[in-house]
């Protein structure tokens, strides 16, 4: 079975919670190389050892037959680490919004009954009463 060193770098990144804009800024690349790379089913060893050294990962595990755990365990870093981004889990900023529009579209609502319920009033004129609605 052929491993797809794209697609196993990409998730690396993504289940380890790296900013992939991050890397890309780190190891000097564009993000759209980012990108290319993961589609690729092979990757050059030099790339695959800037990213594990960028994001201070062992991808001995994931190639042994290209790495040794030694190659990603340097006295000194290749480039600086990327960090994790520790923003809202995806999870969570979807709860996080779901629950946000639910409340806006509550208070809304309240509102848009306020209003209604202010368009039509009664007036009093000369003893009768006069149901009116102003349209705004």
């Amino acid at each position: 079975m052929n491993k797809h060193h794209g697609e196993i770098i990409e998730r690396t990144i993504r289940r380890n919670g790296y900013s992939i804009t991050d890397l890309s800024r780190t190891i000097n690349v564009n993000r759209r190389s980012m990108y290319n790379w993961f589609s690729q089913p092979k990757l050059r060893r030099d790339i695959i050892l800037k990213i594990g050294k960028a994001l201070n990962y062992d991808f001995s595990f994931e190639f042994p037959e290209l790495f040794s755990t030694e190659d990603f365990h340097t006295t000194t870093p290749l480039v600086p680490t990327v960090q994790k981004d520790n923003n809202i889990t995806d999870l969570e900023s979807v709860t996080y919004w779901k629950e946000k529009y639910i409340q806006v579209l509550e208070e809304y609502n309240r509102v848009l009954k306020e209003i209604n319920s202010s368009k039509t009033t009664r007036h009093k004129s000369r003893g009768k009463t006069i149901k009116t609605r102003s349209f705004l």
